[in-house]
């Protein structure tokens, strides 16, 4: 999983999140699966470690997104933000 976050500074502080997933990732089926759980991810890591006026966009990658442990997505999901916000 990749992560790119933008800090608006229109003073709105709703934290907004994109995800996407190219067709490496595979047919329909995989991207909706894939997105799915990065959904998840998101929702349980941003309410927490999330930065308010923040613009975040989540993207699956190949074979990584779909077969990796959840545990470990979030985990992965809190060391990316933890990096971009330093």
């Amino acid at each position: 999983m990749m992560v790119q976050a933008r800090a608006r500074g229109d003073g709105d502080p709703t934290i907004r999140v994109g995800y996407t997933c190219s067709k490496k990732v595979g047919n329909a089926v995989a991207r909706n699966r894939a997105k799915r759980r990065l959904r998840e991810a998101a929702r349980t890591v941003l309410t927490r470690e999330g930065l308010p006026g923040h613009d975040y966009v989540l993207i699956g990658r190949a074979e990584a997104t779909a077969a990796r442990p959840f545990e470990a997505l979030k985990a992965d999901l809190s060391r990316a933000l933890a990096k971009l916000h330093k």
